[in-house]
């Protein structure tokens, strides 16, 4: 898999799948909402941590920079 996810795009799934997750357990949520917000947080958290989301592939999106030739 290769890259296509920034780094800021990486640190607000991860901080966006830690509140989902809190909201999951602290809401008061019915059981089916819990559960909904558990999975989208741990997915989002998930693709943050390996840099890479299968939506964005299958849309084309790329957020991930390019790296540069150093010059020399």
């Amino acid at each position: 898999m290769t890259c296509n996810l920034g780094n800021v795009e990486r640190v607000i799934r991860t901080v966006l799948g830690v509140i989902l997750i809190g909201v999951g357990y602290f809401a008061g949520l019915p059981t089916v909402g819990a559960i909904v917000a558990y999975l989208v947080g741990a997915v989002a958290i998930l693709t943050a941590a390996v840099g890479f989301c299968p939506a964005w592939k299958l849309f084309g999106i790329n957020t991930c920079p390019t790296k540069t030739a150093a010059k020399g």
